[in-house]
């Protein structure tokens, strides 16, 4: 198996160009493949596909084996992949994922990508929608964890998201994030964001939902936005510093809210056969 090594903000990631629909996604394979010590090593996998609707399709593989609907440094990796290996030579491009088509730009450097700009769509945020039990919006409510209070709010972009803001101490957050993640109240589970906004940039940590502790999620710094803009912290229509442990990104949420746009890079580690 042919593979490229990638990373965005210290989200990485193990690329397959699956153009002829025979790559493995058995989770074993995928298991094996993630592993940080009998594999290559990665948050996931991605797989380059063909698509009918968009210029290429996107599927995403946890590294516990579950899949993705969506995955914001992800997408960013496979669109910087696209263009420098020559899949498409312009800089525009769309790609579709199970959270539906995204229409990206892509910034030059020497020729190859060094910044990607992705739509990322509307945020979805009726229960329902997330999926999350109940009726309405889930806006910053209580809710009790492992004797513990927290206000949370719920957020989805094309996967769910639960947002902490102003959260307790380090230990508690190390102990609350698998119980948060794995809810009742989140048939499908959930990733879970702990965020603190310092100078007008959110400084967020990620549990990720099938691959744990993560460097970065950018599907999780937009849905922090989202969060943060609707709960009169930070502005709509400004780009706001998302600030993760690998790294930054930009994220800016119209004022419906019915667009949300990411900024960030994304690079190339190695390529290799396995």
């Amino acid at each position: 198996m042919r593979f490229w090594k990638y990373h965005g903000i210290g989200n990485d990631f193990v690329l397959v160009e699956n153009l002829d629909g025979k790559a493995s996604k058995d989770p074993e394979h995928v298991r094996s493949v993630c592993h940080r010590r009998f594999g290559v090593g990665a948050d996931g996998i991605l797989y380059l596909e063909r698509s009918k609707i968009a210029d290429f399709s996107m599927r995403v593989m946890n590294s516990d084996g579950s899949e993705a609907e969506m995955c914001g440094n992800g997408i960013r990796c496979l669109a910087k992949h696209i263009y420098d290996t020559g899949h498409l030579n312009r800089r525009d491009m769309s790609i579709e994922t199970l959270a539906g088509v995204k229409n990206i730009s892509v910034s030059t450097s020497d020729d190859k990508v060094n910044m990607v700009t992705v739509d990322m769509g509307r945020p979805w945020l009726d229960r329902p929608d997330i999926p999350m039990l109940g009726e309405g919006r889930f806006m910053d409510q209580e809710m009790t964890v492992g004797n513990v209070r927290l206000r949370g709010t719920a957020v989805s972009m094309g996967n769910p998201h639960l947002i902490i803001f102003d959260p307790p101490c380090s230990e508690d957050i190390q102990r609350l994030a698998p119980l948060l993640g794995a809810h009742e109240l989140f048939p499908r589970q959930t990733n879970v964001e702990f965020v603190k906004l310092e100078n007008g940039v959110l400084d967020i940590q990620v549990y990720e939902r099938g691959a744990g502790w993560t460097m970065a999620c950018g599907t999780g710094a937009c849905a922090t936005v989202v969060a943060a803009a609707l709960l009169g912290k930070v502005d709509y229509d400004k780009e706001i510093e998302a600030r993760l442990p690998g790294g930054s990104l930009w994220i800016k949420v119209s004022n419906d809210p019915s667009k949300v746009t990411m900024r960030g890079p994304a690079s190339l580690v190695f390529e290799g056969q396995m």
